[in-house]
């Protein structure tokens, strides 16, 4: 795992994330991020790159469209031992991801209120968050996916440790929650979806 040197921060829950930014930061990370994420962490001073501004392309439909683009997956499923990908990244401009923090819309918060429409429930499915998620889990030995604030301070302890690196080890640690929160996401989904009769 090279050192984390851009990370992308959309999250929900925004418990300790300008804290986590701000040691990113410090440690010369490029932030990148979307809507209420990006304002908040300006909010307490930090530089943050608009994806929008990132990929030349603007948020659009509402929101629903912000980091589908080539230029955010195709930064986090690069594989950077392949000479191939690496080549062809180069042709594209598209630059590495090395860190995503994401973690996804309140669906079963959504639901579980009372009178909650069908509309509602579908507006409140996210779809580029797992996008990210799978796609940076998928290339665990090369990016660094956070979905738990409770990971923070573990994750920064290591890049302090090891001079801004998070190890093999606990990138797959962290691509195993992966995959546990989108099927349990994707379950929620689902058994909302076969409760309507």
């Amino acid at each position: 795992m090279g050192v984390i040197r851009r990370a992308i921060i959309s999250v929900t829950d925004k418990s300790g994330i300008a804290e986590f930014a701000t040691e990113l930061g410090r440690s010369g990370v490029e932030i990148l991020s979307t809507g209420g994420t990006a304002a908040a962490l300006r909010k307490v001073g930090l530089p943050v790159r608009d994806v929008s501004d990132y990929t030349g392309f603007p948020e659009m439909l509402d929101g629903r469209v912000k980091t589908l683009h080539p230029l955010i997956h195709g930064g986090l499923l690069a594989l950077r031992d392949r000479s191939e990908h690496v080549e062809q990244m180069e042709k594209a401009g598209i630059l590495p991801i090395d860190m995503v923090v994401v973690n996804l819309y309140a669906f079963e918060q959504t639901v579980a209120k009372p009178g909650v429409s069908l509309e509602d429930a579908m507006e409140n499915i996210d779809i580029g968050g797992p996008s990210m998620l799978r796609a940076a889990a998928k290339n665990y030995p090369f990016v660094t996916v956070v979905t738990d604030p409770s990971d923070y301070a573990r994750i920064l302890q290591e890049m302090k440790e090891s001079g801004g690196t998070v190890s093999r080890k606990t990138n797959f640690y962290l691509a195993r929650k992966v995959f546990r929160l989108t099927s349990a996401y994707d379950r929620a989904i689902a058994d909302y979806l076969d409760s309507i009769r």
